[in-house]
């Protein structure tokens, strides 16, 4: 018999009628999923590009050109190509391998068919990033139970591996599951789960899930933070649970027990869509921003760098079709533990691509702890006025205005990714 939701009405429901559940519901069992897209953007070109399917495939910046791979097959995986590496070495570990730039105006469309699939199983569904999402299906069993389910966990569990081959079937793309009582172990359950799989994490079976693997699996510790736990003989997750809160390593210890014994927050948080902007013409109160969440976690500075680099392009490109220039220059960092910090500068009013990534370059170096990796960035403009109708002259060298007309006459006639600013090295 299934169960009937409490609160049933103050339950938002389903496009077929059925109650969805309350998101902050308290339960005990494994119900927040990370559902990850595998090699997202590689699946994407097969599927315009048959041939490629079983062949080692890199998605990103082409050999000799300077920039950093965006996505890698499995099988240039072997050869220890990963994503966010600079493309130069991955040509120098795989050369035979096929590098494409990529189809970047087929992505997010893909991106958006897999978010209605999600959402036809429960409308609590948070974007972490274009190949990525959290879903949260707390007292979703009662909707799905069938007499041949040994109980809720398998449940639930049977439900994401139909979600998981609903997104194969109707949009040809493979996806990865991991289901747990937090969004953390959730995210690692999926990552072990591939390729195209499902892992379950039941509650209480958290610290038997983790115990055993490198700490360099749990979200937010990258290769600095691995190599000063291991110089303290810290190698397994198992490790770092025993250590005491008083150590040097006890703040992250405590941090990482909180979420494994299930004392830390389970919501998804609020959705973050991979791209959206508006930009009303000659409007100078709020403020322009843009952030990219990383596909993977990313230790790599080039490969930060080359992102701030791109979001400067894009914040600068729109201030400047506005009319409008900045005084105030706002970087967002968001680490891998989704601990998120935000830093601010004044400088003179600009809408330059130099000057203001000078600016977040700065702000990156005096903030970033050079352990943790990276999730999400993003620039702010805030402060805004209009642009004087003539050029200021004589303007500084890190002021080219003519330059950035040209880049922009580029764009306006053939899209803004018809050229973008090259890497300074």
């Amino acid at each position: 018999m299934h169960r009937t939701p409490h609160n049933e009405q103050n339950r938002i429901p389903f496009h077929d009628g059925r109650i969805a559940p309350l998101e902050g519901d308290p339960t005990p069992n494994a119900r927040i999923c990370c559902l990850d897209l595998d090699t997202f953007f590689v699946s994407v070109e097969r599927l315009f590009r048959p041939e490629l399917i079983g062949k080692p495939v890199v998605v990103g910046a082409l050999p000799g050109t300077r920039g950093v791979v965006t996505a890698a097959s499995y099988e240039v995986r072997a050869f220890g190509v990963r994503s966010g590496m600079g493309i130069a070495e991955a040509y120098r570990l795989a050369p035979n391998a096929i590098y494409i730039s990529g189809r970047h105006g087929e992505y997010g469309g893909y991106a958006s068919k897999v978010k209605k699939i999600l959402e036809r199983y429960t409308p609590i569904v948070r974007t972490a990033s274009i190949d990525e999402y959290f879903l949260n299906f707390t007292q979703c069993e009662g909707m799905y139970r069938t007499p041949k389910d040994a109980d809720s966990d398998t449940t639930i569990e049977r439900v994401v591996r139909e979600v998981c081959q609903t997104i194969h079937d109707e949009l040809g793309l493979p996806a990865s599951a991991g289901i747990a009582t937090s969004r953390p172990i959730a995210k690692m359950a999926s990552n072990v789960a591939k390729p195209a799989g499902v892992r379950m994490v039941r509650d209480g079976e958290e610290r038997g899930f983790v115990e055993p693997l490198p700490c360099r699996k749990w979200p937010g510790i990258g290769p600095v933070a691995e190599a000063w736990l291991l110089e303290a003989g810290i190698h397994t997750l198992g490790d770092l649970l025993k250590v005491p809160a008083t150590s040097p390593d006890g703040s992250l210890a405590e941090s990482v027990r909180r979420t494994v014994d299930a004392l830390a927050e389970t919501e998804l948080g609020r959705d973050r869509p991979a791209f959206r902007e508006h930009d009303p013409e000659g409007l100078t109160v709020g403020s322009i921003s843009n952030e990219s969440t990383f596909g993977h976690d990313v230790g790599d500075l080039y490969a930060i760098h080359d992102r701030l680099r791109s979001l400067c392009e894009r914040v600068c490109w729109r201030a400047r079709r506005r009319a409008i220039l900045a005084r105030t220059i706002t970087l967002k960092l968001r680490y891998a533990d989704f601990e998120t910090l935000t830093r601010a500068r004044t400088i003179k009013a600009t809408n330059v691509e130099k000057r203001v990534l000078g600016c977040v370059k700065q702000l990156f170096r005096e903030n970033y702890d050079g352990r943790r990796q990276v999730r999400l960035l993003g620039i702010a403009l805030s402060g805004l006025e209009e642009a004087p109708a003539q050029l200021q002259l004589p303007f500084d060298e890190a002021e080219r205005p003519p330059i950035g007309r040209a880049v922009d006459a580029v764009r306006e006639r053939f899209g803004y990714d018809a050229i973008h600013l090259g890497v300074e090295t």
